[in-house]
């Protein structure tokens, strides 16, 4: 479930992040400050409170909606880490040369054109490290899925520590938590060795 959790959210994480990041780049002032205020909001109010604030609101069928907790974790991680994932997209983009976006606009691209066959390449290229270690924060970040019933690592350490009283169980969590972060570190670390680009 945790592992789960770490790839459903990643993706809508990366896909709204790198959305996220061209509308900071846009040369729509409007556009600019609503990806700016999304961004601004989700970064200063805790993970925490938007997990309870989805679970109430669709898991208590407020909005006429029910959907699984499970799927509420999910979209809550997603749309909190696309946040910092879209600032990670902004500064890659922010490091590709002026020259070669000169040099796409001048064979007549629009900026979407030249965003995505030019920029957002050597943009993403250039963020893998920061997007590992987000990658890395946010498959922590899914213990505290189990606030809202999820059934995940912790959820389930915490269950069999109830029923035996033995504090040691959570150590054995944590030992599994460094068992998929380290694994995890060393694949961005081969990924940005292989893809990144050369300085």
């Amino acid at each position: 479930m945790t592992l789960w959790l770490t790839l459903a959210s990643g993706i809508l994480s990366l896909v709204l992040g790198i959305l996220l990041g061209v509308m900071r780049s846009a040369p729509v002032g409007v556009v600019r400050s609503i990806a700016a205020g999304y961004t601004e909001f989700f970064r200063n109010i805790p993970l925490l409170t938007v997990l309870f604030f989805l679970y109430i609101y669709f898991g208590g069928q407020r909005a006429g909606i029910k959907i699984d907790p499970v799927w509420t974790a999910i979209i809550a991680l997603g749309i909190y880490t696309a946040a910092y994932v879209g600032e990670v997209i902004r500064a890659g983009l922010s490091t590709v040369s002026r020259g070669n976006i000169e040099a796409a606009r001048s064979q007549g691209m629009s900026f979407m054109q030249s965003m995505r066959y030019v920029q957002l390449p050597q943009a993403v290229r250039a963020a893998i490290p920061p997007l590992g270690t987000l990658l890395i924060a946010l498959l922590k970040n899914t213990s505290l899925a189990t606030t809202i019933t999820v059934g995940d690592l912790l959820f389930q350490a915490q269950f069999v520590t109830d029923r035996t009283f033995d504090p040691n169980i959570l150590l054995i969590a944590g030992a599994i938590y460094v068992s998929m972060t380290l694994p995890l570190g060393a694949l961005v670390s081969v990924v940005e060795r292989r893809w990144a680009i050369q300085r």
